[in-house]
């Protein structure tokens, strides 16, 4: 390998990240952005008061990412421009948790497996068209330590995460002969707005916090590394793999 070559880096890479408004799809917006990629930035809403003009290769996308036909024709329109789509970032995704001793809500299944699952499969196959022609690309979806392990009142949450991790598998399986490359980040808990109820409960920051190998809870930079390292050349030949970023809680035996 030329040892002049920063097979870390992205610059000049055209990234989409769904989910991209706030949160973890933010984070890792505006800090590949910093990194010279040209970003696409897809979400339903966008908050006014975001630091999305830092660079002029970051941008917004307006889209419901649950309609295929949009986000297809918005994907042809950056692939026009740049001749390419280097990477695709599955981090759309909500949570609906149900109550102890409650039936879960059949409507909360529905509109979470159609979010978190679904709708990334959607993406994952409208992105693949354009990667196939260049023969190159790197997916990530951001799975989470739920897709293996069971959490309480929350069987859609755990089922769609289950789900996208073995869909990324199966994506990395028909298309790597077309060198598109499907990996798994999955995140712990992370002070992010989805967490914001378990973070500001006492007890539970506590439970959750002794689970961990590290004794704390994630900060949300500390995804972007591996971010960055799933859609860089320096993983070139990784494919079909979950990464963990939990601090530990998967391989964790005893507290």
């Amino acid at each position: 390998m030329n040892e002049s070559i920063d097979v870390f880096s992205i610059k000049n890479k055209v990234v989409v990240i769904t989910g991209a408004g706030r949160g973890i799809g933010r984070t890792f917006a505006v800090n590949m952005a910093k990194l010279s990629a040209y970003v696409y930035c897809f979400d339903i809403n966008f908050p006014t008061k975001i630091p999305y003009t830092l660079s002029n290769n970051l941008f917004h996308v307006k889209c419901d990412l649950t309609n295929t036909k949009k986000f297809g024709m918005e994907c042809k329109k950056i692939f026009s421009s740049h001749k390419k789509i280097d990477v695709l970032i599955n981090n759309l995704g909500m949570t609906a948790t149900g109550k102890p001793d409650k039936v879960y809500s059949g409507k909360d299944w529905d509109q979470t497996l159609k979010i978190n699952l679904t709708a990334s499969f959607n993406c994952s196959e409208t992105v693949i068209k354009f990667m196939k022609k260049q023969k190159s690309g790197s997916i990530i979806n951001i799975t989470s330590i739920n897709a293996e392990l069971g959490f309480p009142n929350n069987p859609a949450y755990i089922a769609s995460k289950g789900g996208l991790k073995m869909l990324g598998k199966s994506l990395a399986r028909d298309w790597g002969k077309y060198g598109i490359r499907v990996n798994n980040l999955g995140p712990g808990y992370f002070k992010t707005l989805m967490n914001k109820k378990s973070w500001e409960n006492p007890r539970t920051r506590k439970a959750r916090t002794v689970r961990t190998m590290l004794g704390r809870w994630g900060e949300i930079d500390e995804l972007v590394g591996p971010c960055i390292f799933l859609a860089s050349d320096a993983s070139q030949y990784i494919t079909g793999q979950d990464i963990y970023v939990d601090g530990g809680w998967t391989a964790n035996g005893l507290s």
